[in-house]
């Protein structure tokens, strides 16, 4: 949380107002969600994904959702976009191509919590630049590869 803190600070500092926040799923749910509440912005979602093998560790296919899902109206104005990192940054560089070819979205920026070195795409905002570009374990993994039977055994110990 405190990360996401970090880059919430970081877009108010730098002054710009935006009027929606639109975050990736599944990995800017957390951060999306967080500064969705602290600038009391609605929060849109567009699902994408592209990591399919190995518990999620092998790149494969883009795959991006034709809808953005929204509490009401349209995805429209400045619109910040959220998502947890731009690993190769072909998600994000996508996104942004199709975002800004919507005539309602007026302005859009980009911030995730980590950039990879090895990232065509770098956002507006991000707190880590990850030179090395190491594998980031996120607490939340070890549900990639755990099913119910698996949950039932590891909480009955």
């Amino acid at each position: 949380m405190a990360l996401i803190e970090r880059l919430a600070i970081q877009v108010h500092e730098s002054g710009w107002e935006f009027d929606q926040i639109l975050c990736l799923a599944r990995g800017g749910l957390r951060p999306g969600d967080v500064m969705s509440r602290v600038f009391d912005k609605p929060l849109a979602i567009m699902a994408t994904s592209s990591y399919r093998a190995e518990a999620g560790t092998i790149q494969g296919r883009l795959d991006m959702a034709k809808y953005i899902t929204m509490p009401k109206g349209e995805l429209a104005g400045r619109v910040l976009l959220v998502d947890d990192l731009a690993d190769s940054g072909v998600t994000l560089q996508a996104v942004v191509e199709r975002l800004r070819g919507m005539p309602s979205i007026r302005e859009l920026r980009s911030a995730v919590l980590w950039v990879k070195g090895v990232s065509c795409y770098t956002p507006d905002y991000f707190v880590e630049m990850l030179p090395t570009s190491p594998w980031i374990h996120q607490p939340f993994e070890e549900y990639d590869s755990l099913r119910p039977d698996g949950l039932l055994r590891k909480t009955s110990v």
